[in-house]
This record gives structure tokens, sequence and C-alpha cells, in this order.
């Protein structure tokens, strides 16, 4: 909520975000991620790094890294609701979203090679994940904006929506995904995160302890109940 600042990110701003995400009480299901103004977030408050020492810079970058994987591995799907500029260290955090709805006016960049300065925001893992390695070096070389639609092509985006509705859908998606059961969510966010690092071998064992979890669930019984016999539930 910095509207004057295009939601850019401070030091106060990603402290807060890691609390949020590191305390979700119990009765939160699902969370929208989204930014009050004519911006999700325009990436880092630079006005606060002209005068930072290398130290300084390195434990602030692993401060951003604590935060956006307390959004990418908590126990609750995101949905990011994305207008406007998604530019450098908020493309960086929406990246560790589980699904991303953009309006129309959205548009993704990452121009930190303009400002004489390297991604610190997890980009080269999470960004680099979603479009490859050759499109990340295009989009940091040169600055490159891609639109909604152009985004949606890749991957950066899941949904584009008309112009000032992406809240209004992600929260939608937000009410579907929190239909579900809660083990399920748990298990699609942290078991296929962590089985994208594994080798194949690895990845098919985690898969099949993280069916084992969820199939002989109580929510499992009663949703395999329902199905069999043509009855809706609501987890």
């Amino acid at each position: 909520n910095r509207p004057e600042k295009h939601n850019a990110m401070s030091e106060k701003m990603i402290r807060g975000l890691g609390d949020v995400f590191r305390n979700l009480g119990d009765n939160i299901r699902a969370v929208v991620l989204h930014g009050n103004g004519k911006s999700y977030c325009a990436g880092l408050d630079l006005s606060q790094h002209q005068h930072r020492e290398p130290f300084e810079s390195l434990l602030f970058s692993r401060e951003g890294h604590d935060c956006f994987e307390a959004i990418r591995l908590g126990q609750r799907p995101v949905i990011a609701a994305l207008h406007g500029a998604v530019i450098g260290g908020g493309f960086e955090m929406a990246a560790c979203t589980h699904v991303r709805v953009a309006d129309t006016t959205t548009f993704f960049q990452l121009p930190e090679g303009r400002r004489g300065i390297y991604i610190g925001g997890g980009g080269s893992v999470r960004i680099r994940k979603i479009i490859g390695v050759s499109r990340m070096m295009e989009m940091l070389l040169t600055a490159r904006k891609y639109d909604a639609e152009g985004g949606e092509r890749m991957g950066m985006a899941h949904y584009v929506v008309p112009e000032g509705t992406a809240f209004e859908k992600a929260m939608e998606l937000a009410d579907n995904i929190a239909g579900n059961a809660r083990i399920p969510n748990y298990l699609i966010i942290q078991a296929l995160a962590h089985i994208d690092n594994m080798s194949a071998e690895d990845g098919l064992f985690t898969e099949a302890v993280a069916q084992a979890i969820s199939l002989t669930s109580s929510d499992a019984k009663a949703g395999m109940e329902a199905f069999l016999n043509r009855k809706k539930i609501d987890f």
C-alpha cells in the first residue's frame, strides 16, 4: 500500500509482507496479493539504496529471499492480482505466487541493467524457471516490456482479464481454491516446488508419499464418498 511510489519495495514493506505470510491464522485458506493505486509493484525502492555498503545489500537481498519464500512455500495458495507495472522486484514477488491474474494494463519488465544493478529478489531462480534462461537474459539485457497477453503466453500470468477486474477475478479464484481440502492444497504447493529441484527418481518417490498422505486422509474419504454418491462437498 504505497500508491505514491507505485508500491516500490521498501524495507518496511518486505518485512511486513514476510511477517504476514509467516503468521497467517489457521482460518485463512487462500490469499490474494495485490497493490493499491496504479501499479502492482514497480520494483525496488532505489532511494533506499544509494549509500549502502556491500554487506548491507547482501543482507537486504537475503531478507527479500526469506520474505518471498514465505509466500512461495507457505501453507496457503497465493493468487496475485496484477495491474500496471510489474517490474523488477515486483515481478520477482509475483513469480512466488501460485496463480497470477493480470488485467490488460499489466506490463512485465526487468530494467535492472538500465539502473546499473543486477536482480536480487530471487528472479535468477524463480523467474528463470517460468520463462527460461534465454528469455530472461533478453529481458535483463534489453529492458524490454511485455504486455499482459505476451506475459500470459510465456507463463508470467495465467489469466488476462479486462482492465480493473484482476482483483475481482483473483478473489473468485481464491474462493474456488479455498474450497479444496486443505491437505492437497498444501501438498500441491510443497511437493511440486520440491520435486522441481529433484531427480526424476526422487521426484517420483516424493509424489508417491504426497499421494499416500492425501489419499488416506479423512477429507479424501469424504470426497470420494461424495463423488461416488454424486453429491457436492464443501471442505
